[in-house]
């Protein structure tokens, strides 16, 4: 009886260590299904653009299909906790974006930096304060001097409240620049709010606006950066104007899942790393004014720690 009962016990280790065993998935065997990519804002906006290119140049080098899923809300938020909630394995990733990490600096959602692993930032831009070109206001000190006068009358489409967007909304306020926010969840309809004269300005980076821009639709009147944007040198920096906003810039990465193996995330990093460097990317980026060296490892890591602490210290200011 007592041998059974050893022999029992050894045969339920024996199955218990291949169960195990089986849910093991090594760098050699990954990825063996498709990787699901989380977009954290709506279709047709710049992150859902950037991510199904993304998904594009990586399926070939991965070897599986990578569906994309749109999970807005909650400022990127609500794709982000389904991103962490979900098996921290690799076969989800998602797009992490600067707005969203503003907004956790705001007190938005319950994630933080801890919550993800980042692959790669593969873009970069700062934003602009964008007009009709139909409207009354030509110049930014034109403007500018409207809205000293007339506080709260210029309505400005954001990406939402506790975005970098809202934040220097804010940053102006302070400054006696006083306009009101007026949030879109579906980056479409933000994009053509000021042109249908739903409100006065819009502010976004140039990529997300290109065809507005060249359509001659929109003008940028001024850019939220420390130096002049190359491809607009003739539109003036807030610190030329006197209101001195830079290091807002909006970024866009690539993350998973915190506690998402090493091995796992080396294979992603040289996908994504090698993505960036094709042909196809670059002229991307350059279309959408983005272009940059990718960020990896712990320099992204802390690239996304540092916009939530100086976002907090911007609000705080």
């Amino acid at each position: 009886m007592k041998m059974f009962k050893k022999a029992n016990v050894a045969l339920g280790a024996a199955i218990l260590a291949g169960i195990c065993a089986a849910g093991v998935v090594s760098a050699d065997e990954y990825p063996s299904r498709p990787i699901e990519l989380i977009v954290t804002f709506g279709p047709g906006g710049g992150a859902d653009v950037m991510g199904r290119q993304m998904a594009k140049l990586l399926e070939q080098p991965l070897g599986v299909p990578i569906p994309v899923s749109n999970v807005g809300g909650a400022s990127g938020n609500a794709g982000l906790t389904q991103l962490r909630t979900n098996a921290a394995d690799g076969y989800t990733m998602g797009t992490l974006i600067s707005l969203t990490v503003a907004s956790w600096a705001s007190g938005l959602g319950d994630n933080k930096p801890a919550d993800f692993r980042v692959i790669a930032v593969v873009q970069s831009s700062p934003s602009f304060l964008f007009v009709p070109t139909s409207g009354p206001h030509k110049t930014a000190e034109e403007l500018l001097a409207y809205v000293k006068d007339h506080p709260g009358e210029i309505t400005v489409a954001t990406s939402g409240y506790g975005t970098q967007d809202d934040v220097t909304l804010k940053l102006l306020d302070k400054a006696g620049y006083k306009m009101e926010n007026v949030p879109f969840q579906a980056p479409a309809e933000r994009y053509a709010s000021p042109i249908g004269g739903h409100t006065q300005a819009i502010y976004e980076e140039p990529g997300d606006v290109a065809q507005f821009i060249q359509a001659g639709q929109l003008t940028p009147l001024m850019v939220f950066s420390s130096e002049r944007h190359p491809e607009f040198p003739d539109v003036p920096t807030s610190k030329e104007l006197g209101v001195d906003i830079s290091g807002l810039d909006n970024f866009r990465s690539i993350a998973v899942a915190a506690g998402t193996a090493d091995d796992i995330v080396a294979k992603l990093e040289t996908a994504v790393t090698g993505a960036v460097s094709s042909d196809e990317w670059k002229a991307f980026c350059e279309k959408t004014y983005s272009c940059i060296t990718p960020v990896t490892g712990e320099a992204a890591q802390s690239m996304i720690s540092d916009f939530r602490d100086l976002i907090a210290a911007q609000l705080g200011s």
